[in-house]
C-alpha cells in the first residue's frame, strides 16, 4: 500500500535530532503538520509519535515501555503463567536466549524481558523500528523499565537474511508473530494494528520466516496467530497452546527437560 508520510518536528531543541531523523529514513521534514498528508511522524519532547493528520479520532501512535498497561502486567499479569512465557518454555527453563524476529510494537519482547530473557528485537520497516527505537532511549526515564530494556536490542532490516546468517542453534527459541490479512470482520482492531495495515500492509512472505526460524532455534520456534487462521508454512506445528483471540503454534526442535 502506497502513503505519503512526513516527519514534523515543532521544537528547535530537537531540530538537529529530527534532521538527522529525516535523513535516515529519506522523509521531508517540517515545523507544521498537514492535514493532507496521510500519516505524520512527529518528534516532540514527549518523543516520536505517528498520526493521521486528518483524522482527530484515532489520535497518535507511540511505543512506550513506561505506560500503565505494561506497568500492570508486569506487576499483575501472572509472571511466567502467561500465555506468551508458556509458549516460549519459561515454565521449564529460564532466562531464555529469545529472537523476537517480528517485532512490531515490542510489546512481547518486553515482557519475556521482564521474566528474564534476553531478547534480540528484529524489525524490517524503518519507520516502526524507529518507533521501538525512541522507546527503548526514554524507557531511561524510569529505573525498572530501564533495567529490563537492558535485556533488550534492536536490529533494522530483514529477518529472514538477519536469521540466515546467524549459525544454527544460536537463539533458544526465535518468536514469530508476522502481520496477516485483515479479515474484515471486525469493525475495531487495536491502534497500532490500523496504522500498521496503512503503512506495512500484511507480511507477504511470512511462510518464508519458519524454516530460517526452525534451523536458528535450539529449543523451539513459536509462532502468534489469530486462533482460526492456517499454520504458517501449511506447516503443523508439534502442539498448539489456544487463547480467545490468538493461538501459540509451538514447533519443538528439543525438548528443554
Amino acid at each position: 500500500m502506497s502513503y505519503q508520510l512526513e516527519l514534523v518536528c515543532t521544537s528547535e531543541t530537537l531540530l538537529s535530532q529530527a534532521q538527522s531523523l529525516a535523513k535516515r529514513l529519506n522523509l521531508v521534514l517540517s515545523n507544521t503538520s498537514s492535514d493532507t498528508s496521510e500519516l505524520s511522524l512527529q518528534l516532540d519532547e514527549g518523543g516520536l509519535s505517528l498520526l493521521r493528520p486528518g483524522d482527530k479520532t484515532l489520535g497518535a501512535l507511540k511505543i512506550d515501555f513506561n505506560d500503565g498497561a505494561l506497568t500492570w502486567r508486569r506487576n499483575h499479569g501472572g509472571g511466567t503463567g502467561q500465555a506468551v512465557a508458556k509458549a516460549v518454555g519459561l515454565k521449564q527453563k529460564k532466562q531464555l536466549n529469545v529472537l523476537d524476529a517480528t517485532a512490531g510494537t515490542g510489546t512481547d519482547a518486553f515482557v519475556l524481558a521482564a521474566l528474564g530473557c534476553q531478547v534480540v528485537m528484529l524489525e524490517r520497516h524503518p519507520i516502526v523500528a524507529a518507533l521501538l527505537e525512541d522507546a527503548l532511549l526514554r524507557a531511561s526515564e524510569e529505573a525498572d523499565v530501564f533495567s529490563i530494556t537492558q535485556h533488550m536490542s534492536l536490529h533494522q532490516g530483514s529477518s529472514i537474511e538477519y536469521m540466515e546468517a546467524q549459525s544454527e542453534n544460536s537463539f533458544d527459541v526465535v518468536f514469530l508473530d508476522p502481520m496477516f490479512p485483515h479479515s474484515g470482520k471486525k469493525a475495531q482492531v487495536k491502534k497500532s494494528m490500523q496504522y500498521f495495515r496503512d503503512m506495512v500492509g500484511k507480511d507477504e512472505d511470512a511462510d518464508a520466516l519458519l524454516i530460517p526460524a526452525l534451523a536458528l532455534a535450539n529449543y523451539r520456534v513459536v509462532v502468534k496467530r489469530p486462533r482460526k487462521s492456517p499454520y504458517l508454512n501449511n506447516q503443523a506445528p508439534s502442539f498448539s497452546q489456544e487463547g480467545k483471540a490468538n493461538r501459540f503454534d509451538i514447533y519443538v526442535n528439543k525438548s528443554m527437560k
